[in-house]
């Protein structure tokens, strides 16, 4: 045991000298601090104390700036709803907001600058954008501006953000990004990392600022029309209300509140030229319903007696519009349609024809009378001729027993299976027995089935066939009418006359029939369709 203090604790108690055995070092705390200095053997004041800085006496009170009122005014008006421009972000604008009143106090021209004149950030934003689409070439990107000054906005949205000069492509005008705004990700920190400097801008390519051109055109001469469409319907006058307006902005006008209901008619005139409305609908020059009925009997007469379609089919669509502007939807509305629809089946217009047909349509699902399964039957015919199994197979889906029962309908469902059969000996006889006007319809696809069938005859009937054979099976009037039908899609040696009579050559013209088939069975497009 030890009489007296151990040799380790002696030790520790004792004042350090030069013979120690270290050297104590101060801590680092920060990475912005300057390495410690080791501290002298004998100080007897303490290191920290000495070379730890003063971070308080090292800030600088900030400067109050006094803003003038016509800053404030000029705020003020930034954020007035009337004064707002759709397409232009809350965001954007206090971003330009801050850019310029930043710019005139660095100057000192805050009192200098006309404020009440000066354009607002908005309509800044409204110009530069309109300038990078026709200079789609120019934009690049910018670097983040500097700080601003104390802010004294209220809108604490100001203050959360750091303030960058914005420039965007043509593309991007349209779409908002995910709230980092447009510069690139590795620029949108504002603080330095040195990374940003050692960043090279390649030229755009010859190809790509051509396509950004063409691009810019395009996109100008878009809104130029959209801008001309907007005008034309955007008139307070006519009771219509815009489609391109938001509800805010249209909130206040009689479209907006009041609905002006349908049109009285007021004119006595029996006969009427039609005009395609590009305004309002006057009353003086619209006929009331018996007025209406009057020239429905004119027209019918008219038409016996003179049968000129285009006077005719002019008078119906002025009759239809009369009717469609004062809302009129009775049993005389589709007695219109009706009739309209015949008289351009029998002149094969199909493009009124499918005009009418649609109305029609909707006007036997409110049951108020006319002729639904003729039209229906129409319609199937229809879709046979242009080949339209889609909505084809939609008719057949809605067909009742009720319908299918009826004649003109069955009639029509007949056709459609001889044809899916492949039995043209079925078809034409069903084309000679049609009821009511399916025949104007079936009259423009019989050509087609025509062709369709001589190539089967040609396939099963070798060396040759009689002429009357094929007047009697594809419906013909007379072997002359075969025979020439023939020659318009054959040359005449495939015709032989025998002391039996003509004969067809189906060995040789085999192929020459196939071909006019695939050739007559093309898709077509029609106006109206439906």
């Amino acid at each position: 045991m030890y009489t007296s203090a151990p040799p380790w604790r002696s030790a520790g108690s004792s004042t350090i000298t030069d013979s120690s055995a270290f050297v104590p070092v101060v801590a680092r705390r920060s990475l912005n601090q300057a390495a410690p200095v080791s501290r002298p053997a004998h100080s007897s004041a303490p290191y920290q104390a000495a070379h730890t800085p003063d971070m308080q006496s090292s800030k600088t009170p900030k400067k109050k700036v006094d803003w003038p009122p016509a800053v404030r005014q000029y705020v003020q008006r930034c954020f007035v709803p009337e004064n707002m421009i759709k397409g232009i972000l809350r965001e954007d604008m206090e971003a330009k907001l801050k850019s310029v009143i930043t710019q005139a106090a660095e100057s000192n021209n805050l009192h200098s600058v006309n404020w009440a004149d000066l354009p607002l950030p908005q309509q800044m934003l409204q110009e530069e954008r309109t300038r990078s689409l026709l200079t789609p070439s120019s934009v690049a990107f910018s670097r983040p501006s500097p700080s601003p000054p104390p802010p004294f906005f209220p809108d604490p949205v100001l203050n959360s953000k750091p303030d960058t000069l914005r420039k965007r492509k043509s593309s991007e005008l349209t779409e908002r990004d995910n709230g980092q705004g447009d510069q690139p990700t590795w620029r949108q920190s504002p603080t330095k990392n040195g990374f940003e400097d050692r960043i090279s801008f390649a030229p755009i390519p010859p190809d790509k600022r051509q396509r950004l051109d063409s691009h810019a055109k395009n996109a100008s001469k878009s809104n130029a029309n959209l801008e001309h469409r907007r005008k034309r319907f955007d008139n307070s006058q006519l009771g219509f209300r815009s489609p391109f307006n938001d509800n805010s902005s249209n909130a206040n006008t009689p479209s907006a509140t009041e609905d002006t209901g349908p049109v009285i008619g007021r004119s006595q005139k029996l006969e009427k030229n039609y005009f395609r409305l590009t305004s309002a609908p006057n009353p003086d020059t619209v006929r009331p319903l018996p007025v209406l009925q009057k020239t429905l009997e004119l027209l019918k007469r008219k038409w016996k007696q003179e049968a000129n379609y285009t006077y005719i089919c002019d008078q119906f669509k002025s009759l239809r519009q009369d009717l469609t502007v004062q809302h009129i939807k009775n049993e005389f509305t589709v007695n219109v349609y009706e009739i309209h629809a015949r008289i351009a089946l029998e002149k094969g217009d199909l493009g009124e024809y499918n005009q009418c047909q649609t109305q029609l349509r909707a006007l036997y699902k409110q049951n108020l009378g006319g002729h639904p399964m003729e039209f229906k039957a129409y319609r199937i015919l229809y879709f046979i001729h242009t080949c339209n199994r889609t909505d084809m197979n939609d008719v057949l889906s809605e067909l009742t027993l009720t319908d299918k029962a009826d004649r003109a309908v069955k009639h029509a469902l007949d056709v459609r299976s001889a044809l899916a059969l492949g039995n043209y000996h079925r078809f034409f006889q069903l084309f000679l027995e049609t009821p009511n006007m399916g025949a104007y319809l079936m009259d423009m696809f019989v050509a087609r089935e025509r062709l369709a069938a001589l190539a089967s005859i040609c396939k099963a009937y070798k060396p040759d066939v009689k002429i009357r054979y094929i007047t009697e099976e594809l419906g013909f009037e007379s072997d002359e009418d075969s025979a020439r039908f023939i020659l318009e899609h054959a040359s005449e040696d495939l015709l032989q006359e025998r002391d039996d009579g003509v004969r067809l050559l189906t060995g040789k013209a085999g192929q020459v029939f196939e071909a006019a088939k695939r050739g007559a069975f093309k898709l077509i497009d029609l106006k109206g369709q439906i």
